[in-house]
């Protein structure tokens, strides 16, 4: 992969000057390679990428926990079909469920006509969940599938009048049981930079991209979390705390073992 870093907002009084790290596959590499490197996909195409905090579940080391169990429950009476992209056809009834469902979750007209399309056509979407109530469309998960490496949890839209029932986590907890059944190495779930995407975390197998390597430490996370937002006057590999907290070595031995190396 080619890398670029596009410069963020400094902070000049504490000599912190963020970039954030773009990659390009190069020939030969699949998204795989970028996902299982700490990146996700920063456009529809996947031809950039982001380096960024987010959660994968070791699909091997899986299994339902008492929670996922209960989980799962309360919607078993729904079934589910995976389809290829192609096979997906957004109708004028899928639009206006979709619309609804973002109308409400993230405001009136975030998402647009264009972007709703781009949602379901576009490379990043290989694979469509359907999952149906009676004769009934309950839910979608839009994913990128590339067996037998990862998969990746993109986008969801559900019926927000079963919103007590868990839908919503009933949805991804179902995926991540259904790919670990089909013997995928690796689900890849998205950023997780709040505490309310900490529901991430549940699944058995969770780790984390920390900057460095894969972490399966949730402490370290949640160490993580809990910094968002607060004034900082040093970057994290300064921070003695997590340091000495996570087992972390000075970051010159960090970058001998998982630095990215750049030939000139």
């Amino acid at each position: 992969m080619k890398l670029l870093f596009s410069e963020a907002a400094p902070d000049y009084e504490h000599y912190i000057f963020p970039y954030a790290v773009w990659a390009f596959p190069e020939a030969g590499e699949t998204p795989a390679d970028l996902f299982n490197a700490g990146f996700l996909p920063s456009t529809r195409e996947l031809d950039r990428f982001y380096l960024a905090r987010h959660i994968r579940v070791r699909l091997k080391d899986f299994a339902p926990s008492s929670e996922n169990r209960r989980i799962l429950r309360k919607c078993a009476h729904l079934e589910m079909r995976l389809v290829p992209r192609g096979e997906f056809h957004l109708t004028p009834a899928r639009r206006e469920f979709c619309t609804r469902y973002a109308d409400a979750r993230f405001g009136h007209g975030i998402m647009s006509e264009e972007r709703l399309e781009s949602l379901f056509t576009a490379p990043v979407a290989t694979h469509i969940m359907i999952f149906h109530e009676g004769g009934k469309e309950a839910g979608y998960v839009v994913l990128y599938v590339e067996p037998p490496r990862i998969g990746f949890y993109y986008y969801s839209f559900y019926d927000l009048t079963l919103f007590d029932r868990n839908l919503g986590l009933y949805i991804m907890t179902f995926a991540v049981k259904y790919f670990a059944e089909q013997n995928l190495q690796l689900l890849y779930l998205g950023t997780c930079y709040s505490e309310r995407a900490l529901y991430k975390t549940q699944f058995r197998g969770c780790e984390f991209f920390n900057g460095v390597q894969w972490s399966n430490d949730i402490r370290e996370l949640k160490f993580l979390v809990s910094r968002q937002g607060q004034k900082l006057s040093h970057h994290l590999l300064e921070d003695r705390e997590y340091l000495e907290s996570f087992g972390r070595t000075e970051p010159a031995k960090l970058a001998e073992t998982h630095g990215f190396q750049v030939g000139l």
